[in-house]
C-alpha cells in the first residue's frame, strides 16, 4: 500500500518516524472559508482549491528522496465579511484565524517539525493580511498567490481582479470536485466583469456594494476542467519550489 499524503492518517509512531527518516517531512496547511459562490459553486470553493493545491504537490514530491510532503487537517473557515448577505457565509475574526494558525504550527515545531507551508485560497483582505503575519510570526512559509510575481503565473481572469467564482476558480473545482458545480446553471450566468481589489480599495466592503448580486464575477460559464488542471499544475509547481527553497535555506543556514 502506497503511503498516505495526509498527515492525520498516520498513527503517532508513523508520525515520529518521519522525524528520523532521511527526507525532511513539510507539512502543508490548506486555508479557506466557506461562502458563496456564486448559484453553481459550493460553499467550500476555497478550501477545495487549497487542499488539491497541496495534495497534488505532496503526490509530486512523493519519490523524491530529500523532502517528503504531507498534507495537514485544513482550516476550513476564514474571514468572510464581504459575502456577509448571502445564505452559507461562516466568518471567524482575524484573531481566531490567526489564533489557529500559530498554535498549529507552534504544537508542530514543539514535536520538531521545523516545516509548515500554509497555502490559501481565500483572498479577502483581512485573510491574507492575517496570515501573512502569523506565517512571519510562525516563522513558516506561505504560498501567497496575492503577490504579484505569482499571480503574474495565473489565468488572465485573475489578474484581472474577477477571480470570485468565475472561470478561474470554477474551473480548479471542475478539475476536482466536478459533481459538485451545478453546471447547467454555471452555464447560464452572464459574464460580470469585475477588478475587485479596486472595488475593495474604493471602499465598498461587500458583495453588493460591488454588484455581485449573485456572489460572484468573471466568467463561470467559461470554465473548465483542463483549464483548472492547468491552473492547478502551475500552483503546485510554485508550491514545490516554495518548498524546495525552505528546506534549502535551512540547511545553508
Amino acid at each position: 500500500m502506497p503511503a498516505s499524503i495526509y498527515f492525520a492518517d498516520l498513527t503517532s509512531p508513523r508520525a515520529r518516524a518521519l522525524l528520523d527518516a532521511g527526507a525532511v517531512p513539510v507539512l502543508l496547511l490548506p486555508v479557506g472559508a466557506v461562502e458563496p459562490h456564486g448559484p453553481h459553486a459550493p460553499l467550500g470553493t476555497d478550501s477545495i482549491i487549497s487542499a488539491a493545491i497541496c495534495e497534488r504537490a505532496a503526490v509530486a514530491l512523493a519519490a523524491d528522496g530529500t523532502v517528503r510532503a504531507l498534507v495537514l487537517p485544513e482550516i476550513a473557515f476564514g474571514v468572510t465579511r464581504y459575502s456577509a448577505a448571502f445564505t452559507g457565509a461562516i466568518t471567524i475574526s482575524e484573531s481566531t484565524l490567526r489564533a489557529l494558525v500559530l498554535e498549529v504550527c507552534a504544537s508542530l515545531n514543539a514535536q520538531g517539525f521545523r516545516h509548515v507551508v500554509i497555502v490559501n485560497s481565500h483572498f479577502e483582505p483581512a485573510q491574507v493580511a492575517t496570515l501573512r503575519q502569523a506565517a512571519a510570526d510562525a516563522g513558516v512559509g506561505f504560498l501567497d498567490v496575492t503577490r504579484r510575481v505569482v499571480a503574474e503565473q495565473l489565468t488572465s481572469e485573475f489578474q484581472s481582479g474577477a477571480a470570485h467564482a468565475g472561470r478561474y476558480e470554477t474551473s480548479v473545482v471542475l478539475a476536482t470536485r466536478p459533481e459538485l458545480v451545478e453546471a447547467e446553471i454555471m452555464r447560464r450566468l452572464p459574464a460580470y466583469q469585475l477588478n475587485m481589489p479596486e472595488a475593495m480599495a474604493a471602499g465598498h466592503t461587500d458583495f453588493l456594494a460591488m454588484g455581485m448580486d449573485r456572489a460572484y464575477c468573471g466568467d463561470p460559464a467559461e470554465a473548465s476542467a483542463v483549464e483548472g488542471d492547468a491552473t492547478l499544475a502551475t500552483l503546485t509547481r510554485l508550491l514545490v519550489d516554495l518548498i524546495r527553497r525552505q528546506v534549502e535555506a535551512e540547511s545553508r543556514a
